[in-house]
């Protein structure tokens, strides 16, 4: 695993596609039934990123605080946004864009010093030759959707195999075109492992760009793992990635008004980073290529944040495991410094628990205000709790972060489990 993901901490995810002419769902609109399929293609012609400046892109995930972002070069409706040579769906030869939006967006990240992110469909659903195998151990009887599986009895693996040879192609084009430092797939679930070939491909990647990251939907394959809309209770062990919505929708709909509150992002974000992962926050661009104001200021609120804290955020690593802490935790690299994010009002103090160091100094970080603390109580080996005293006066609007400086590399005290 390449240093820059683990040490990422937030991605931007860009959901960008003719779906955001008409505001409708990427690709599920038409797979689902909920406009037809011609009426959702019919979408390329307005399709004109007009305003689209992607230096401005990467000036506002500077200030949200970004270390990578992630852009859609092809979902699941086949629609490419560079001049893919494996066929002619793409933005260059159907679209009044005309151009390959790709390179800019690669350039302007790197200008910057971020990394770059490429998102990529497996799956194709406007590709002739997509739908012509079933997933192993289907069910005969069960049609499926139309889009996705034959019909019993017009199976074809010789066009199933057309299918991949172009699928190939579109990864080689991306891989020497882009230089990706992160490759996103998409899409995996509607074939086996085997029918992908999905070894060979890590083979291929790995050959050709060894290092570009690739997350877990490379079934059995990828670097890391990617839950969706939920901070996992129980963190994955390794490196892991959470991929959030600002509203409630992945690409442009100007009718999801359900914005989450800079509060509520920050606490998602201090949630991920506390057991480990990274927050990939997605943002639907319109047409033109503009953010919604709503969605940017919110990256900008976040990147406040963010900055007022970065030692808790930056060199980091996951902290504390449940019960020593209600709420999430950070520990340094050196792990001398335990960061504690408060993200309600105490009830006069809040208490840290089974951590055996002394606490030789907490303090309010972005104010550096200190605060009162003592050990009370403890016997032996087991350590007793600290008590920290955080007045009124010293919390953050979003969330509050208080840092401890131990006397020596964390040391934490577990109980054993008696029979």
């Amino acid at each position: 695993m390449q240093p820059w993901f683990t040490d990422g901490k937030l991605g931007i995810f860009l959901h960008w596609g003719i779906y955001s002419v008409d505001g409708v769902a990427e690709s599920w609109s038409f797979f689902n039934g909920q406009v037809p399929y011609d009426a959702y293609m019919a979408q390329l012609d307005g399709f004109d990123a007009q305003k689209w400046d992607p230096d401005a892109w990467a000036d506002l995930f500077v200030e949200a605080g970004a270390a990578y972002a992630v852009l859609t070069a092809k979902h699941h409706d086949g629609v490419a946004l560079w001049d893919t040579q494996a066929g002619d769906l793409s933005v260059v030869k159907r679209t009044p864009a005309a151009r390959d939006l790709i390179t800019p967006y690669v350039d302007a990240l790197r200008r910057r010093g971020l990394k770059v992110g490429l998102y990529y469909s497996h799956l194709d659903w406007s590709h002739p030759d997509y739908a012509t195998v079933r997933p192993d151990g289907q069910d005969p009887d069960d049609r499926g959707n139309p889009y996705a599986m034959p019909a019993v009895g017009e199976e074809s693996p010789e066009r199933w195999d057309a299918f991949l040879a172009f699928h190939r192609a579109q990864v080689r084009e991306l891989l020497g075109l882009f230089q990706p430092d992160l490759l996103w797939f998409d899409g995996e679930w509607e074939r086996s492992p085997e029918q992908w070939h999905m070894a060979e491909l890590a083979e291929l990647i790995a050959e050709l760009s060894p290092h570009t990251v690739v997350n877990g939907r490379l079934t059995g394959h990828g670097d890391y793992a990617t839950p969706e809309q939920g901070v996992p209770v129980e963190p994955p062990k390794g490196p892991w990635e959470l991929c959030l919505t600002v509203n409630d929708s992945w690409g442009y709909q100007p009718q999801d008004d359900h914005h989450k509150s800079p509060r509520q992002l920050v606490r998602v974000f201090a949630e991920t980073v506390g057991g480990g992962g990274n927050l990939l926050l997605a943002v639907g661009p319109k047409a033109d290529g503009t953010i919604p104001p709503e969605q940017a200021e919110r990256l900008e609120a976040l990147g406040e944040w963010i900055a007022g804290h970065r030692p808790a955020v930056r060199d980091t690593g996951r902290g504390l495991p449940h019960g020593h802490f209600y709420g999430p935790s950070t520990l340094s690299a050196d792990r001398h410094t335990l960061y504690l994010f408060l993200f309600d009002r105490p009830n006069e103090y809040v208490v840290l628990r089974g951590v055996r160091n002394a606490v030789r100094s907490a303090r309010v970080l972005g104010t550096g205000t200190d605060v009162r603390h003592e050990r009370v109580g403890g016997l032996g080996e087991v350590p007793g709790w600290e008590y920290l005293y955080v007045h009124d006066d010293q919390l953050d609007p979003l969330c509050t972060v208080v840092a401890l400086e131990l006397d020596g590399e964390l040391d934490l005290y577990r109980e054993h489990t008696r029979d």
